[in-house]
């Protein structure tokens, strides 16, 4: 029999067989049982040629249909320049995967290090890992971090501003390490620093993880947050969209002692749940304490620069009950495209980027209340993203918008819609969003 994608010639077939003490490569499956093995031809559609697969293909993509994108609720339309895809999609890089024996990949390791670099000081804070799955589940290392911290405390407290998608994971994680999980409530959009005193005041509290900008887009005031948190000895952990850091206040800034999210907004393409990135900084005392891997500099034999896995807290590498995360991979491919992303738009281009996306979602804010069928939930000041309430229904305002070719916001409960607009969003497509509200 010829098995025509065996790599290997009729020799090399038999010179194996040989050492196993076989003469063909059906004894390797003697011993299953005759009754047990597929009889007949497999239910298979005939062979197409390279141009029939290419048709196929084209029709299934001309059944999707690409809306203009005024949504956002964790996840951005921003633009990435066309070099970035055009890099990652090297083979070396494309089909990447962390090295077990990481020293010998030198050329990944150093785009992991600019990766950490560059996440360090965008956050502001003294140490980057080598990445997280997503933002949500950073968000729960993160807690689990300031519940290894404490000493006896076992309560976490997160913000009621805080992307419900992003608790749920937080929860999901606690339930099964022992974990208490309370949430602060907010006043008007934003977290109530009384209620929190009150909370830490009672005591048992490991860490407190906020939102920035939350999750109806407002900019929250952290002010006095990391004094009151640090008097009762526990974590102050800051989750922020990536790309708004390039000119908000950076988690270092507010006090952070832990600084995590999505890291998407760094150019990714949007898809149906990922591939995306979470980021995960933190000041250097707990660096011991942080899940994932360190990669960091050095100098080889002959004085030449080298990198290395500097720590790796997995299971596979330490003691198991010692271990800090069950991290197998880095995301490294999405961490290139973010690193790649940042160096081409350089800081300016970073501010450029957000500044047009605060100045969209404004814009867009004022013509939609102009029209009289919305109104502001919250008075605070917001960043891309705004929470309003619609007079009509909303269903029917999305599905219009939708059949239309445009993503209105997300919606929240029956009366309110989350819009958000970025730096892609031009004053065209604002004007026609409008005039398609006003036809409902």
């Amino acid at each position: 029999m010829t098995y025509k994608y065996f790599p290997h010639t009729p020799e090399d077939l038999k010179a194996m067989l040989e050492a196993c003490g076989l003469t063909d490569v059906e004894q390797l499956s003697a011993d299953v049982p005759a009754a047990l093995r597929f009889q007949g031809d497999y239910d298979l559609p005939s062979a197409m040629s390279e141009v029939e697969i290419r048709r196929f293909f084209d029709k299934l993509a001309a059944r999707n249909k690409s809306l203009v994108c005024f949504a956002g609720a964790g996840v951005y339309d921003h633009y990435s320049p066309s070099v970035v895809q055009n890099i990652i999609q090297r083979s070396e890089f494309l089909t990447s995967y962390t090295p077990y024996q990481a020293e010998i990949s030198q050329g990944t390791l150093h785009y992991i290090f600019e990766y950490q670099s560059m996440m360090a000081e965008l956050t502001g804070m003294d140490i980057s890992n080598a990445s997280m799955y997503d933002g949500t589940t950073a968000t729960a290392e993160a807690m689990l971090m300031a519940y290894g911290a404490a000493k006896k405390a076992d309560t976490v407290l997160v913000s009621s501003t805080v992307d419900s998608k992003t608790l749920h994971v937080v929860r999901t994680y606690a339930r099964f390490h022992g974990v208490n999980i309370e949430t602060i409530p907010a006043a008007d959009g934003a977290t109530d620093l009384d209620a929190l005193t009150a909370r830490l005041a009672q005591g048992g509290v490991a860490g407190v993880i906020v939102q920035q900008p939350n999750f109806y887009g407002i900019i929250e005031d952290f002010t006095g947050f990391a004094d009151a948190i640090h008097a009762h000895k526990a974590l102050f952990v800051v989750n922020s969209i990536a790309a708004d850091l390039a000119v908000l206040k950076t988690p270092a800034e507010w006090g952070a002692d832990i600084a995590v999210g999505e890291a998407q907004s760094l150019g990714l393409p949007m898809g149906f749940g990922g591939p995306y990135i979470g980021y995960m900084c933190c000041t250097e005392k707990l660096m011991r304490k942080m899940p994932g891997r360190i990669v960091g500099k050095t100098q080889d034999s002959n004085g030449q620069r080298a990198f290395v896995l500097t720590l790796q807290a997995r299971e596979q590498h330490i003691r198991r009950q010692k271990a800090t995360s069950n991290i197998c991979s880095n995301e490294s491919l999405m961490a290139l495209y973010a690193t790649i992303y940042m160096s081409i738009l350089g800081k300016q281009g970073l501010k450029e980027a957000a500044a047009q996306s605060y100045s969209a979602a404004h814009y867009l804010h004022d013509r939609l209340l102009q029209t009289d069928l919305f109104t502001d939930v919250f008075t605070r000041p917001f960043f891309n993203e705004f929470l309003v309430t619609y007079k009509g229904d909303v269903d029917k305002l999305q599905r219009h918008c939708a059949d239309a070719g445009f993503l209105a916001g997300v919606k929240v409960n029956d009366h309110d819609i989350l819009f958000a607009a970025t730096e892609k969003r031009t004053k065209e497509e604002i004007e026609n969003l409008v005039k398609l509200i006003m036809e409902v």
